[in-house]
C-alpha cells in the first residue's frame, strides 16, 4: 500500500491516497474503489498503447535495419575466417587427452542438492489449491480471478517454486476476495483490501514503464522520433550507411578470395 499523500506520475490524472481511509463508510470507500478503478483502467490502456507502439517500431527497425546489421555482421566474420586460413584450423585442434580431464572434472562435479523437498512444495501446493480453489468462488469475476492464480500455482508446483507458491498464497491472503461474510465489516474491509490492491497495481505499472523507458530500444525510438519531428529519417540514414559499408565489405571479401 502506497504511503499518504503519494503521486502517480504515469498519466495526467493524480490519485493522492487519503488519510484514515480504514474507517471510511462504505460509501465513500465504494465511491474511492471506482475512482481508483478508472484511473487503473486508464493507466492499463496507456502501458498497452506504449508497448503497442514500442513493439511496431521494433518489428520495423527489425525489417529495415537489423536484418542489415546481420549482413554485414556475417560479411564480416567470414573476412575473419578468410584471414585466419589455416591457423584458424590448426588452432581449433585440440591435442589428444587434454579435454578428457576437463570433461572428467566437469562429469564429478557433484550435482546442486534440491532447493526445497518435494513434500514441502506439495504440502503447500495442497494449502494454495485450498484457498484459491475456483469451486470456492462466489461470482463469475471472483471466480476467474481464482483460475488463473490456479495456472499459476500449477505452474510453479510444476517446476517446484516453493517460493512463487508461497507468493501465491500470501498474495491471496491479503485480497479483497479472501474476506468472507456479507455483514457490514467484511464488506467495508473487503474495499479497503481492493484499494490497496489497486494501488500496488498502479505502482508495479508505474515500475515497469520506468524500466521500459530505460531500455535501449526506447531511447533509440526516442531519438528516431525527435529527428522525425525536425523532418529528418534517422532510419533511413543507418539503413543507407549500413547499405554503403556492406558493399565496401563485400569488396573487401572477395578480393582476399583467390581466383577462380
Amino acid at each position: 500500500m502506497l504511503p499518504v499523500n503519494v503521486r502517480y506520475h504515469f498519466g495526467v490524472t493524480a490519485l493522492v491516497p487519503s488519510e484514515n481511509r480504514d474507517h471510511d463508510d462504505p460509501e465513500g470507500l465504494r465511491s474511492r474503489v471506482a475512482e481508483h478503478e478508472a484511473i487503473l483502467a486508464g493507466r492499463d490502456a496507456e502501458m498497452a498503447r506504449v508497448r503497442a507502439d514500442l513493439d511496431a517500431f521494433k518489428i520495423n527497425y527489425r525489417q529495415r535495419v537489423g536484418r542489415l546489421h546481420e549482413q554485414l555482421d556475417a560479411i564480416e566474420l567470414a573476412m575473419a575466417e578468410a584471414e585466419l586460413g589455416e591457423r584458424r584450423k590448426s588452432s581449433s585442434h585440440i591435442e589428444s587427452g587434454t579435454a578428457a580431464p576437463n570433461e572428467s572434472s566437469r562429469s564429478a562435479r557433484p550435482e546442486p542438492p534440491p532447493r526445497y523437498t518435494s513434500d514441502a512444495v506439495r504440502r503447500l501446493f495442497r494449502d494454495v489449491a485450498k484457498a484459491i480453489h475456483p469451486d470456492l468462488a462466489r461470482d463469475e469475476f471472483t471466480k476467474d480471478r481464482r483460475h488463473s492464480l490456479m495456472v499459476e500455482a500449477n505452474r510453479a508446483y510444476a517446476s517446484r517454486d516453493e517460493d512463487q507458491l508461497r507468493s501465491i498464497l500470501q498474495a491471496w491472503e491479503r485480497s479483497p476476495e479472501a474476506v468472507p461474510g456479507s455483514d457490514s465489516e467484511s464488506v467495508r474491509l473487503r474495499l479497503v483490501r481492493r484499494i490497496a490492491q489497486i494501488e500496488e497495481e498502479l505502482e508495479i505499472l508505474e515500475s515497469d514503464l520506468t524500466i521500459l523507458k530505460d531500455s535501449p530500444l526506447w531511447k533509440l525510438k526516442a531519438m528516431v522520433d525527435e529527428a522525425a519531428a525536425m523532418g529528418k529519417d534517422l532510419v533511413r540514414e543507418m539503413v543507407v550507411r549500413l547499405k554503403r559499408d556492406i558493399m565496401a565489405a563485400t569488396n573487401r571479401l572477395d578480393a582476399m578470395r583467390p581466383p577462380p
